[in-house]
């Protein structure tokens, strides 16, 4: 990684055109995947990504510009480029990085995948593979994929900041597919944490997740269609986070605050869902998937309450965004990679537990529908509006589930549902994914308990 002297140089003279702030972050990253299709291997990747990414403020205007060159005359030059974007050539100024910032790891790595023979990763997929393949005779075809990816990242800024961190995840990717003579049904399991290939000697039980991706390819399969219309939803815990995450999570970013697009500006002390819901933010949640020591911009990563008891109480706040909203930040400044320039995103986000039971919640529902899984969607977090698929879903009839449906999808407006959230139940857990947005593509958690929303637009097809 480059040096203070380098870093002190480069970020001098992104200040040659009167900026007041600027950042050099320089990523080294070691990728692996492996795929594995109906008991074979079909491909072993490897990759290395490097890049410098050189970002500079003039007030509420921001340019950057990376380079994949870290020779002192290539950065040099890019940030003479990026600068001259700002305006005319001005006096310069002198910095100093005297911060130099060490923090606690709070996600130890303890198998790092880098000193893991292939073989052994082979393995943990094909136990995957054979769990999801003989959990019926209707699974068709099985794929599971393998991802570790250690990142080391440098962060240097004109606040005085010169600091580093590494980050390793690992990743499962199940699917599985179930077919008869006219159609085929599918089910899927991703776990993945901030850990080495310890993950699946302690945290990740390889066979119940095949399992699970089988089980719901196989229900879904023999399901028959979900009836459409307003009625009350139980939707479970774990990847049912999503719906918040989506139809909520995305509108409480700066990203879309600051600029006046999001259902939920200027609503900070204001209730904005019921009072049931807590709504919480955390990269600080050990070796969890959305975790990191430090964001982006080099800021401790926190436990950010959003909402609480319905009432808002904070946004996801990035550097720039802070300036144009005049708060402080939050440890959410986030990017895919150096490539892109970081705004604020979120890491792992849940609905905190409530006080109601699960038995309760079926029970209060006399003709409804029960979402076990969640699949993708749509949002637009101007207005808050979504259309979310349901990829495992039973009705409730008389306080009961009962058989399975298909073809269920949710319907609805982020701030209406969050008031219509009437029951919280107390397990709550968490599940991994993918999130894209203005900075990328990132990992995080969603989670919640099981909710009930007592009344929302439900799609089918009968």
């Amino acid at each position: 990684m480059i040096s203070k002297e380098i870093a002190t140089q480069v970020l001098e003279k992104c200040l040659i055109t009167g900026a007041d702030f600027a950042e050099i972050f320089e990523e080294d990253s070691i990728t692996n995947s492996i795929s594995v299709l109906d008991d074979k291997v079909e491909n072993i990747l490897g990759g290395r990504d490097y890049g410098i990414g050189i970002r500079i403020f003039k007030g509420l205007k921001s340019v950057y510009a990376y380079t994949n060159d870290n020779s002192l005359s290539s950065l040099l030059d890019t940030a003479y480029k990026a600068a001259l974007a700002l305006g005319k050539i001005e006096e310069g100024k002198s910095i100093v990085l005297n911060n130099h910032m060490t923090f606690k790891n709070l996600h130890p790595i303890k198998i790092n995948p880098s000193s893991v023979d292939c073989q052994d990763k082979i393995k943990v997929m094909k136990k995957a593979y054979k769990s999801a393949k003989d959990f019926h005779s209707d699974i068709s075809k099985v794929s599971v994929g393998y991802l570790d990816k250690e990142q080391n990242i440098l962060i240097a800024n004109t606040e005085g900041l010169y600091t580093e961190d590494s980050r390793i995840r690992t990743r499962l990717m199940i699917n599985a597919i179930a077919s008869n003579e006219n159609e085929n049904q599918t089910g899927s399991q991703n776990p993945g944490r901030l850990m080495g290939f310890e993950m699946f000697k302690e945290e990740v039980d390889t066979e119940y997740h095949a399992r699970e991706a089988a089980k719901t390819a196989h229900i879904m399969l023999n399901a028959k269609n979900c009836p459409a219309g307003k009625m009350p939803v139980a939707i479970d815990n774990g990847f049912g986070g999503v719906i918040f995450h989506e139809a909520c999570g995305h509108s409480l970013e700066a990203t879309a605050v600051a600029k006046g697009n999001s259902e939920f500006c200027d609503k900070l002390g204001q209730q904005i869902a019921s009072s049931k819901l807590t709504a919480i933010d955390d990269g600080t949640m050990k070796n969890h998937w959305g975790s990191s020591n430090i964001d982006d911009e080099g800021t401790p990563t926190r436990r950010n309450v959003l909402i609480e008891n319905g009432i808002l109480k904070s946004y996801m706040v990035d550097k720039l965004n802070a300036r144009k909203m005049n708060t402080e930040v939050t440890g959410n400044s986030r990017r895919e990679s150096y490539k892109y320039e970081p705004t604020s995103r979120m890491t792992n986000t849940y609905i905190a537990p409530g006080k109601d039971k699960v038995e309760d919640i079926i029970k209060s529902i006399d003709d409804g529908l029960y979402a076990k899984r969640m699949g993708g969607g749509s949002v637009n977090p101007i207005t808050g509006e979504f259309n979310f698929a349901v990829s495992e879903g039973y009705l409730v009839k008389n306080g009961e589930i009962t058989e399975p449906v298909r073809g269920a999808s949710l319907i609805g407006k982020g701030s209406e549902v969050l008031m219509d959230i009437d029951m919280v139940s107390d397990n709550v857990a968490q599940a991994e994914g993918m999130c894209g947005s203005k900075s990328g593509s990132i990992p995080v958690n969603v989670g919640q308990p099981m909710i009930r929303v007592k009344s929302i637009t439900v799609g089918g097809r009968e």
